[in-house]
């Protein structure tokens, strides 16, 4: 019997927590407002895992996509008690899963640390990463 299950409802999000763990313990989201994280989810696909049992959350992941070409795959975040039980790969192996069905050119995804779990789900570094550019804070 799986210990999770994956979610693409936005509906079932436990919003407050996401908002506490990528505000507090995320170090790409630090002090990211409520309002903002909010707005976030607004205007992304969201996918969630939840215990099964509890029902409560245990990860979150969101995409940002024109639904035809690109997506981004940010705000990855699986709770402590649940790392390294596998949810980090149910949750990518789900939020894959759902961006196939759109045909998708490219997924793009930035981390520090977590680039082996990535790879076993086809990711790589970028062929050429001096023709990307950035505006804003990196």
């Amino acid at each position: 019997m799986d210990a999770y299950r994956f979610s693409t409802d936005a509906a079932e999000l436990d919003r407050e927590r996401v908002h506490r763990w990528l505000s507090e313990e995320s170090y790409w989201a630090k002090g990211r407002s409520r309002e903002t994280q909010d707005a976030a989810i607004d205007g992304s696909r969201n996918y969630g895992l939840y215990a099964c049992g509890s029902g409560e959350q245990v990860a979150y992941a969101r995409v940002v996509t024109d639904g035809a070409t690109f997506a981004w795959l940010c705000d990855v975040f699986v709770a402590a008690g649940a790392r390294g039980l596998g949810a980090g790969k149910q949750l990518i192996s789900g939020v894959l899963a759902d961006l196939d069905r759109l045909n998708l050119r490219r997924v793009l995804l930035a981390t520090h640390d977590a680039h082996g779990l990535y790879r076993q789900f086809g990711f790589t570094e970028l062929a050429d990463p001096s023709i990307w550019m950035v505006r804003g804070a990196g």
